[in-house]
């Protein structure tokens, strides 16, 4: 799925053919259900859109091979509509798309589930992502004067062990216990250090959130706390959206004027049982959702929305930049 050569070119140079540049963000997936939220999304008039995990459900217990999970994809190549393939499109992974519920590092078969990712997303081989362990990514987005880092995570491949039983995780205090693997802690201090005007940092699992029972960062507070406070120190910190899906469910948190937009469900639902947490602002939303990134480079503004299956607004935030 790479863009138009077009449209590669207005942004090598910086150009910016209209006033706002709009990135859509979605997750939750599922090539069995049917997908009509993309004609609400459709009429965003976008020009990037970010897949957010869950982007197929290809999962197995206890999986021998990967047979499902190419078959996953292979519909879902069906159903994705066209009109996204003549846009900038970027994904990053999550349990389902990676092979295993709730998985992680110890997954046998992650190697293999990388390369079919790679192949589904058409990953130029001269990509990152094509020489290293890991789906992680950076890429930077000129619009006019404004640079825009764009940073995908990887929460899986490196993960260590969640504690508990499933669905009612426990935290991992281990000081050797891990979401990212050392080389892409690494990585990423390099690039979320990097002077920037935004920067938009995708993680498949909620960052902020502490409070519900499911996979979240603070199942490991050690290296939520690590996260948190790089951010916090970086010369972005003020200019930091985060955007995550995997929940089923919508919301915008806010701790120390950092946001997190959690975009999920495209078209898989789940509870709808109400969920608080001290760093929610207003309600979740457990309906069908995606998120609206817009940036306007000449007014210095952007405006974060989530948005339900006809396009109406649920909950919004605008910032300066």
């Amino acid at each position: 799925m790479r863009s138009t050569l077009i449209f590669l070119l207005s942004l090598s140079f910086g150009v910016l053919a209209k006033d706002v540049y709009t990135i859509g963000f979605g997750s939750c997936l599922d090539q069995r259900n049917a997908q009509e939220i993309f004609t609400s999304i459709k009429k965003e008039n976008l020009d990037h859109f970010i897949f957010l995990g869950d982007n197929v459900y290809g999962d197995v217990p206890n999986a021998k091979n990967l047979e499902k999970l190419q078959l996953a994809y292979q519909k879902q190549s069906e159903l994705i509509p066209n009109w996204l393939r003549d846009i900038e499109v970027d994904a990053i992974w999550d349990d389902h798309d990676y092979g295993l519920n709730d998985g992680g590092g110890s997954f046998a078969l992650k190697e293999e589930a990388q390369k079919l990712f790679l192949e589904f997303w058409d990953i130029p081989i001269t990509d990152q992502r094509q020489q290293q362990t890991g789906t992680y990514f950076s890429k930077n987005i000129h619009l006019g004067n404004k640079k825009v880092v764009l940073i995908g995570l990887d929460t899986r491949y490196f993960r260590s062990d969640l504690k508990g039983k499933r669905n009612e995780y426990q935290p991992n205090i281990d000081p050797d216990a891990t979401i990212l693997g050392t080389t892409q802690w690494d990585w990423l201090a390099q690039q979320i250090t990097k002077k920037a005007d935004l920067v938009i940092l995708l993680s498949s699992i909620q960052i902020l959130p502490t409070k519900h029972r499911f996979e979240k960062w603070s199942n490991f507070p050690n290296e939520r706390e690590k996260l948190i406070n790089l951010i916090l120190r970086s010369p972005n910190a003020s200019n930091t959206v985060i955007v995550s899906g995997d929940r089923h469910r919508g919301a915008l948190y806010e701790y120390k004027n950092i946001y997190e937009l959690t975009a999920s469900a495209l078209n898989k639902v789940n509870s709808t049982n109400a969920e608080e947490d001290p760093l929610l602002i207003g309600s979740t939303f457990p309906e069908l959702n995606y998120g609206i990134l817009e940036i306007n480079p000449t007014q210095n503004h952007i405006n974060i929305m989530l948005k339900d299956f006809n396009g109406e607004i649920l909950v919004q935030k605008s910032m300066d930049i």
